[in-house]
């Protein structure tokens, strides 16, 4: 049976049962994440319930007994399955990935440990030796609270072999507690994909100080060296993109990484999702993105709320949780900066128009008559675009106000206004 006590702390443990009680996680999530059978689980919460501050952990020792042969023929089942996919060229699968073996032997009830995988792998022959990789990248944690810094990117990728195209993963990370915020699979990576993944954030965890990206065109204008051919008038950074328009309307600052590497700590995420996704949609023959979404979310929970992280030694959401009692967040409560009293007007992609001698603007070839402004004054056009509905709706701002608002079809901008 698991030492608890060389593995988890008190605080931990309590956090655990704590998200239990509310209904967070489920006693079998529980029973994995700890090791512990159903008899010993409910022991702990009797104890956890009637002295919840003078909780501490209990443990027995017990005698490993050997593994019966209907688990031992279902490891090598398993393993020659994942020998399978990585003698296949055509798989995106190039390892094995024993601690992943564990998370489906252990769905099915099997508990074993990954060093019992480990040998049962090199004694059929299902045993990579794996290269040492230089890493030069900090891997401390630099912040002291939560919402310090959130690590943000976008890594594009066939994420099932059985699938006919690549789709993009958005992702936020909380750098202090390193729990993954925010985690969507998408068709194409747009500035409104971006911008709805900011949205999510801010309205269920708050506000946080920073932002910490790369330098793709979606988070920063970058303006080219000037050529023989032409003079460029604005330089990096004298315009706002669309997504961190949105960041300064809610007043949280970017950083921006000097290169792909300076990512690390959101990098390292990105290779195990990528390679249990792709692992998982290959063993389960899964193709359609609504599939591989149930796949990705069923990855984040593990990450979030069962798996020990290998720098704080914490799970990530016990962590974010402790740092929220101690009050080590940054988060600021959401709320809408004046005048606007609807997110629509945040988190929308923002054009402006000059309006013509009749009061009129135009954007995508669509003219509309503007009311209460005068000819040639400035007029805010903000569009919100409804995927599902296959519409967006256009909001006119003038003096601080609402004017108007309309809605179209999608088709009718989309040519002309990039979302």
């Amino acid at each position: 049976m698991t030492q608890l006590h060389k593995q988890f702390t008190v605080e931990q443990i309590k956090v655990l049962f704590a998200s239990y009680e509310q209904g967070h996680l489920s006693r079998n999530e529980i029973e994995n994440t700890l090791g512990i059978n159903k008899t010993r689980f409910f022991a702990l919460l009797k104890q956890y319930r009637n002295h919840p501050d003078t909780f501490s952990i209990n443990y027995h020792r017990t005698n490993q007994s050997r593994l019966g042969e209907q688990v031992e023929e279902k490891i090598r089942h398993e393993l020659l399955r994942d020998k399978e996919l990585i003698d296949n060229k055509d798989m995106p699968v190039y390892g094995y990935n024993y601690s992943a073996l564990t998370d489906r032997l252990t769905k099915e009830g099997i508990q074993v440990s990954t060093t019992t995988i480990i040998k049962r792998a090199k004694q059929w022959d299902c045993y990579q030796v794996k290269k040492k990789k230089k890493d030069h990248h900090d891997r401390e944690v630099i912040t002291s609270a939560t919402g310090d810094l959130i690590q943000h990117d976008a890594s594009i990728h066939k994420w099932s072999p059985y699938a006919d195209d690549k789709w993009t993963l958005i992702t936020s990370l909380d750098d202090y507690s390193r729990m993954i915020l925010y985690a969507e699979l998408v068709e194409s990576e747009t500035s409104w994909a971006h911008i709805q993944a900011a949205q999510y954030l801010m309205q269920t965890f708050g506000i946080p100080l920073r932002y910490y990206v790369d330098n793709l065109r979606v988070f920063r204008f970058i303006q080219n060296r000037d050529s023989v051919w032409r003079n460029h008038v604005l330089g990096t950074d004298d315009v706002n993109t669309q997504w961190r328009e949105v960041l300064a309307r809610m007043h949280t600052d970017v950083i921006y990484a000097l290169s792909p590497q300076a990512k690390g700590k959101i990098e390292r995420p990105y290779r195990w999702m990528q390679d249990r996704i792709v692992r998982t949609c290959a063993l389960e023959h899964v193709a359609t993105l609504k599939d591989v979404r149930s796949v990705l979310q069923d990855e984040i929970h593990r990450y979030n709320y069962l798996q020990v992280h290998s720098t704080t030694q914490e799970i990530p959401a016990v962590r974010f949780e402790k740092a929220k009692q101690e009050n080590k967040s940054v988060f600021r409560p959401f709320a809408l900066p004046q005048p606007y009293a609807s997110t629509k007007d945040i988190f929308c992609i923002r054009h402006k128009r000059i309006a013509d001698g009749y009061r009129k603007v135009s954007i995508a070839g669509q003219v509309f008559q503007i009311s209460g402004i005068e000819p040639r004054e400035e007029v805010e056009i903000h569009l919100v675009p409804d995927v599902t509905k296959n519409i967006v709706e256009i909001r006119f701002w003038a003096h601080k106000k609402l004017l108007q608002r309309i809605n179209l079809p999608v088709s009718a901008i989309e040519k002309a206004v990039h979302f």
